[in-house]
């Protein structure tokens, strides 16, 4: 490929969430009814020239990763049910997350497209991740962030996140302590 698309281009509503570590778009080549294959590559390519080391994938379905898999850009699927309990999901991708960007990985999250579930996603991991201290700040944050306004199902996420364990007490395996006594805790 020659010239200027030997680049790529940036997936639609790119937005950097943490400058140069995590970013979020709505899904490589478009969303459902406006996919195109030719889009989809030229994405991908622009990914792996800007140093993306992942994709993570939030789509219910497996759309993408064969094409992930064949320009050889990593990528984890981690389908979020429509609706229901999603906490024992969130706090996987969480872990995973975190894990990822602290080994210095270059991670983009996408669903089909850039709007409520992938921003509550990205404000409960900020949340979680102890990054913002309060869902509140989380919210307004990614809201400006991506000039989307947050409806019911992003703030639902955000709050399940707020209901998780942090990523301090997470990632030792140890529990959240409860009440207003520390010493609770220490049993």
């Amino acid at each position: 490929m020659k010239g200027k698309w030997a680049s790529g281009i940036p997936p639609r509503h790119f937005t950097w969430v943490i400058k140069d570590r995590l970013a979020v778009s709505e899904r490589p080549g478009g969303f459902a009814p406006n996919h195109r294959k030719v889009r989809r590559q030229e994405e991908i390519i622009w990914l792996q020239v800007q140093g993306f080391t992942r994709v993570v994938s939030l789509l219910p379905s497996s759309h993408n990763l064969q094409a992930y898999q064949d320009h050889e850009l990593p990528s984890v699927h981690f389908p979020l049910p429509p609706s229901g309990d999603v906490r024992t999901s969130l706090l996987e991708l969480f872990k995973d997350l975190h894990g990822r960007l602290t080994r210095g990985e270059r991670l983009l999250i996408h669903q089909d497209a850039l709007g409520d579930r992938v921003i509550g996603v990205v404000s409960g991991y900020l949340l979680w991740s102890e990054r913002l201290p309060s869902g509140p700040q989380a919210v307004t944050v990614l809201e400006h962030i991506t000039g989307h306004a947050m409806g019911p199902p992003g703030r639902e996420l955000v709050e399940f996140a707020g209901q998780l364990p942090p990523a301090a007490a997470a990632v030792r395996g140890k529990p959240r302590a409860s009440g207003s006594n520390p010493a609770a805790a220490q049993g």
